[in-house]
């Protein structure tokens, strides 16, 4: 239903939340049976590149120039004799970069870059993984906040994608200010995240740009636990 004109999506010079309500779908260049919404763009600022695609069964997504992210939510994506289900990711260097192609009805998320090489180490070769089968790891030792690193730690990379899962009632042990960029999904649940001097309700569907050294923290509320795909950039 029309909400004459109200929604919580909100744009600032160092953040935007952007919820479903206000989420637009066009296709992109490359796309066939496919259609993106654009989330964080350097339209905005941001120095990577986050969209949700929602393809049609037998969709397809050209190769990318840059390294490429992708994390299935619903479906099932083929690449090169590979499939992604829900909860399992690629990461795709530049120059191994494919085809992708939905064998069904399938949403997943895109993250693409320029890859920042640093002096001394080789561009990592393709990453493949299922986000429930990493071990999880208890954020500054609260077992109430776990968080799962979807991509190695190693120096080759030039970015981090976590997932991070908050047990009702968990919070940020701090207020972070820190030099990386963010792009945020919320999956489950939901809570309040602060942004700047801003507060704002959270759920899942929402999307999250923040600058570097922003202010920024969350809590989670409700009676389920809140989860979201978070990336930064990292190690350069």
């Amino acid at each position: 239903m029309h909400q004459l004109g109200h929604t919580r999506s909100a744009r600032y010079a160092d953040h935007l939340i952007q919820t479903p309500d206000t989420f637009v779908r066009a296709p992109m260049p490359g796309m066939r049976g496919a259609t993106a919404i654009v989330h964080a763009a350097p339209a905005i600022g941001a120095k990577f590149t986050q969209y949700t695609v929602e393809f049609e069964a037998g969709g397809t997504m050209d190769p990318a120039r840059d390294q490429r992210f992708i994390y299935v939510l619903k479906g099932k994506i083929e690449f090169d004799g590979s499939t992604l289900n829900p909860g399992d990711y690629a990461w795709l260097p530049p120059k191994l970069s494919m085809p992708l192609r939905a064998a069904e009805t399938t949403r997943a998320v895109v993250i693409e870059k320029p890859y920042v090489a640093l002096e001394g180490q080789t561009m990592p070769g393709l990453v493949t993984g299922t986000e429930s089968k990493i071990a999880p790891a208890a954020l500054m030792g609260d077992a109430s906040l776990e968080v799962r690193s979807l991509i190695p730690a190693d120096l080759a990379f030039d970015l981090a994608v976590n997932t991070m899962t908050f047990q009702p009632g968990a919070t940020l042990p701090m207020v972070e200010v820190h030099v990386m960029e963010h792009g945020l999904l919320m999956l489950e649940g939901g809570g309040i995240y602060r942004l700047g001097h801003y507060w704002y309700p959270t759920e899942a569907g929402d999307f999250i740009w923040m600058a570097p050294y922003l202010p920024q923290w969350f809590g989670a509320l409700g009676k389920i636990p809140a989860k979201y795909l978070i990336y930064k950039d990292w190690n350069r």
